[in-house]
């Protein structure tokens, strides 16, 4: 199938089918052939494998978002999880390393819990989830705050492992090494591991191709037997539960949580990866590759714009930028078809 065809009504190119992945990976081509022409070091070995475990947090929150908009939903709840997770984390280990497994459980399942919250409160009061998550953003963040409003309590040096772990190659074979410099990010293969099976789940079973199908059409859904409430929880519980395995990354790479991740944007942070890689913000069409792509893609954009030293501030522009000329590119593509 050819990335371009003629409209022969208006005589116009268009993408065919949904090509948006493709599209994304001739921005990534384009943009590797900047890297190498404008910085020494964004070429090298080092750097792509420093990016690789980098991107593995916008990956995790990411992929999370991808379910709700697929369904035709969205989550701007996944901020403040994130924060709160990230806070009760730390606060709750408290630097005792016999609590690392049960709290990390816990929260992974508080994250989960949100997200159940999230699905009810939408389907039942026939709110729109925008604005639930919104609802639910404010809940959280107020919860936090009568928590601590400060960063509290830490985690041993060995929770470290998931973030900054790298996989090295010695004599006895492969191990995980917090302070190599070089080897393999084990967060960013833990993340290839769960697109894997996110996308075989989309594809491959009843429940991944019924998110499809409510996003596509609700009311034709319903009638046609599929449990639009069931879809809607595991949409926005698997949401939940990335925000809240975004949590851990980060207090895992920092040490301890902090309610000012509450307002670093993370909400646009996990949007753009999925709309970029053509997941309609209208539902039913898209996936996790698209995502994945996306994710590449910004984190070699904010890779490079760091290498040439232009502002956060300039990098946030840009990323406003590219999702609204995405989103009326692929709106219109839509239309058309």
């Amino acid at each position: 199938m050819s990335l371009l065809s003629m409209d022969r009504q208006t005589g116009r190119w268009r993408l065919s089918g949904n090509q948006a992945p493709l599209v994304v990976l001739l921005l990534i081509a384009g943009l590797m052939i900047a890297g190498f022409l404008l910085s020494d070091r964004f070429g090298t070995l080092r750097n792509f494998s420093n990016l690789f475990g980098q991107a593995a947090f916008l990956a995790i929150i990411a992929i999370g978002q991808t379910l709700p908009i697929l369904s035709r939903g969205i989550d701007l709840s996944i901020g403040s999880t994130i924060a709160f997770a990230a806070v009760l984390t730390s606060g709750l280990i408290d630097n005792d390393p016999e609590q690392m497994l049960p709290v990390t459980a816990l929260v992974l399942g508080f994250g989960v819990l949100v997200g159940f919250v999230n699905a009810t409160a939408s389907h039942f009061l026939k709110v729109h989830p925008l604005i639930v998550t919104l609802g639910m953003a404010a809940i959280l963040r107020g919860l936090m705050l009568v928590y601590s409003d400060t960063p509290v309590g830490g985690t041993p040096e060995e929770y470290a492992t998931f973030a900054m772990g790298r996989i090295v190659s010695e004599e006895e074979g492969l191990t995980i090494d917090i302070w190599s410099g070089s080897g393999l990010s084990l967060a960013g293969v833990f993340c290839l591991l769960l697109y894997a099976l996110v996308y075989l789940f989309l594809k491959r079973t009843r429940s991944g191709r019924n998110i499809y199908a409510v996003g596509g059409d609700p009311d034709a859904a319903r009638l046609s037997g599929i449990s639009v409430y069931k879809t809607l929880l595991i949409a926005y519980g698997f949401s939940g539960f990335c925000a809240a395995l975004g949590a851990v990354y980060l207090v895992s790479q920092q040490g301890v949580g902090s309610p000012e991740l509450a307002v670093k944007g993370y909400e646009l942070d996990s949007i753009t990866p999925v709309v970029v890689g053509g997941t309609m913000l209208s539902g039913g069409v898209g996936g996790v590759v698209g995502t994945l792509l996306g994710v590449v893609l910004m984190s070699m954009m904010g890779n490079l714009l760091n290498f040439l030293d232009i502002s956060t501030f300039y990098q946030w522009i840009v990323q406003g930028v590219i999702i609204i000329v995405a989103v009326s590119i692929y709106v219109e593509r839509r239309r058309r078809e």
